[in-house]
Order: structure tokens, then C-alpha cells, then sequence
């Protein structure tokens, strides 16, 4: 297949990232783009509609009709070029099984995750093993911000990255990795560059160290609102508290001395690893007001305008409290941050803030029903070869 050849697209999942990348896609010309959901009502609202609308954040709206959107992989995944995952981590070995059956087998596939992170590659390479012609990949993170979310309808965008970076699974080939990069060139107007090791993915600070320290920030034991309800609805990264920017940067120090450890290890180069606000910084650039410290780059990016807190009403008060059946806690606690202290663990490195951080965030969600150590190799870290 050529770079120009028709591509055939198919999302599996509904959410912001989902629908936004669709209408993105079909923007390209000679790209089939399909949203593959569970969410029926989403399914019957874009039957109702035939459309579904992005509203951009400068501009007119963007509208697109897609090839197909609905809830039966098989027709969906019959000619399937590229699938990208977006759901949570905690749905994703759901997903995996119930869309595997439904590949191609006579054809290059290319299965990502965005965002590729809680070892996406271990979780593939398991519930793939039947399909070696499946390419594994991941980006590092979701190319653009996206919010106020109406399924089957429209979706607002947000900020977008300057650049894009992704990795394939250790076992695919130089081919396949120039393939891969070559198709999402064509996908995307920012630019795309291949990652050496996916461990510079699963290890990228991001989601799994900024929800839980955020939250830790603004109930744990230490914060201002600890056993308290909100007066009123508060947003993730404006409405950040000091304690939060905090526990943040203490949980990032802590990642990049495990990015050492596992360097000195593994023998591999993390040097894209960088430390998050420098990271935040060179992906928003100057979309942030306020570059000084970490609270300001937070409060201050209009990236992260309006991204709403998930708060809930509180039960026997009045106003709001945190959501402990948000993804925050099953996705990036239980499937992002429990990797990092597992290997920690392993690699005997002390994590004591992202520890702490994690064990009281457990607590409030009430438990682990499952967790990235379902699929994390039993081996890792495997030793270099003599």
C-alpha cells in the first residue's frame, strides 16, 4: 500500500478523542473513517443526525459524515487498515476481545491505543498473539484537547500538540514501524515522530501522576477540602490548588529517577522522558500565559480551559464531591500509577510520594477491581543479553 492508497480508519470508541479524530479524519482526502461504540444512544443520535460536528476553538465548525458508526465490530473491522483504540485503559482488554475475531488476517493491521500509555504494548501483544500480521503501536498522548462532548452529535476542540511521537511494540519490524509512521503523517497536520522503545510512552508523565496528585491536592489528608464538599463545580488544571502542583512535581522527580534506574538497567535511552512541565510547556507552547512554575503553566493553558473536575453531588450534603467511578481512578490509578509502583517495587528505586499518592487513592475509589498487573510480564525487566 502506498502512502496515497485509500485508507480505511476505524475508531473504536465514543468519547471526546473519538468523535474529534473522526471529523478530523475525513478531512484527509481518500481516508474511510469509522466510529466503532457500545453507547446506543450515541449510535441513534447519529443516525438521527448524519453528521457528526466539531466546533472549533477559532473558525467556522467542521462537519463530516462518516462510513459507518455503529456497535457491530464485524462489518465495522471487515477492512480495517488502521484501529485506534481510544477508550480507557480499563475497558481496553474488553475491547481487545470482543474486536480481535473481527480483524483482517490477509493484511498489515495497525492496532493503537491513544493515548498509548499503562503498557498498552504488554496488554496487545497478549490479546493479539493470534494475529501476527497486527502491528502494536501507541502516541504518546491525544493529539488535541476536546470537551463538552454530545454523543453522536458534536464535540468542542480544544488545544493541539505541536508534535506528535509514537512507538511500536519491541517485536515489529523497521517495515512496519515506516509504514505505521507514514499513515499517520497523512492523518494528522502536526507532525509525527517514532519513539525508539515504547517504555518512553508508558513511562511519559502524564494523566496517572497529574489526576491522582490533583486529587490528593484537593481531598487527601493534607488539603484544604479533606472530608469537605465542593460549594461549587471546579475545573481540573484552573481551579489546581497549590498542595496539587505539590504532590505533582514530587510524583515527577520520582518518575524520572525511575527512568534512570530502568536506563542504568534495560540499557535503553529514555532521554524523551522529560520532566512534565517542560513537557506540557513544548507540547502548548504559547497557548500558556505563565511559563514560571508548574501551578502557573496549569492555570494559565488555555489548552485546559473549562476541562470540568468529575464531580458528583454529595450524597448527605449540599454541593459536590469527587467521583471515585471516574477513569481518573479506574483508568490512571489503577491502570497507569500502579505501573509505576510495580516497577518501582521491582527495581527497588523509592517512590514514597507516588506510593503514598496511590495507596490513599485506592482507598477512596474503595479498591482495585483490576489493574495493569493483570497483563504486566511476570519477567520485566528482563536482564541485558551477555
Amino acid at each position: 500500500m502506498t502512502a496515497m492508497a485509500d485508507l480505511n480508519v476505524v475508531i473504536c470508541g465514543g468519547g471526546r478523542t473519538g468523535h474529534l479524530s473522526a471529523v478530523l479524519f475525513k478531512q484527509v482526502p481518500g481516508v474511510r473513517v469509522s466510529l466503532l461504540t457500545g453507547n446506543v444512544d450515541a449510535v441513534a443520535a447519529y443516525q438521527q443526525h448524519g453528521a457528526l460536528t466539531v466546533r472549533m476553538p477559532e473558525g467556522p465548525a467542521l462537519t463530516a459524515s462518516l462510513d459507518a458508526f455503529g456497535a457491530d465490530p464485524a462489518p465495522i473491522l471487515a477492512d480495517a487498515d488502521i484501529v485506534i483504540i481510544t477508550v480507557p485503559a480499563h475497558v481496553r482488554p474488553a475491547l481487545l476481545a470482543s474486536i480481535t475475531p473481527h480483524l483482517p488476517a490477509d493484511k498489515p493491521v495497525y492496532v493503537g491505543a491513544i493515548p498509548g500509555f499503562c503498557g498498552f504494548d504488554w496488554l496487545a501483544e497478549y490479546a493479539l498473539a493470534a494475529r501476527p500480521n497486527v502491528v502494536i503501536w501507541g502516541m504518546k498522548d491525544v493529539a488535541h484537547t476536546a470537551f463538552e462532548l454530545e454523543p453522536g452529535v458534536s464535540v468542542r476542540m480544544g488545544g493541539t500538540k505541536s508534535a506528535l511521537y509514537v512507538a511500536t511494540h519491541a517485536r515489529e519490524s523497521d517495515a512496519a514501524r515506516t509504514a505505521l509512521l507514514m499513515h499517520l503523517q497523512r492523518l494528522y497536520t502536526s507532525s509525527v515522530e517514532l519513539l525508539d522503545d515504547y517504555l518512553e510512552i508508558t513511562l511519559t508523565p502524564g494523566n496517572p501522576i497529574m489526576h491522582s496528585s490533583v486529587v490528593y491536592g484537593l481531598i487527601g489528608p493534607y488539603a484544604q477540602w479533606h472530608d469537605k464538599a465542593f460549594a461549587q463545580r471546579l475545573c481540573w488544571w484552573t481551579d489546581c490548588p497549590e498542595l496539587g502542583a505539590y504532590f505533582l512535581e514530587r510524583s515527577d522527580e520520582e518518575n524520572q529517577r525511575l527512568c534512570k534506574a530502568i536506563e542504568q538497567r534495560l540499557g535503553v535511552s529514555l532521554s524523551s522522558v522529560k520532566p512534565l512541565k517542560q513537557e506540557i510547556i513544548e507540547a502548548y507552547a504559547d497557548q500558556i500565559a505563565d511559563h514560571g512554575t508548574m501551578l502557573s503553566v496549569l492555570r494559565t493553558n488555555r489548552a485546559y480551559d473549562a476541562i470540568e473536575a468529575p464531580l458528583v453531588p454529595a450524597a448527605d450534603q449540599s454541593g459536590y464531591v469527587i467521583d471515585k467511578t471516574h477513569r481518573a481512578f479506574h483508568e490512571d490509578v489503577a491502570y497507569g500509577l500502579s505501573l509505576l509502583v510495580e516497577m518501582g517495587r521491582r527495581l527497588a528505586v523509592p517512590l514514597p510520594h507516588i506510593e503514598e499518592i496511590f495507596h490513599w487513592n485506592v482507598s477512596y475509589m474503595e479498591g482495585l477491581r483490576s489493574s495493569a498487573l493483570d497483563y504486566f510480564p511476570k519477567t520485566w525487566p528482563q536482564r541485558l543479553a551477555a
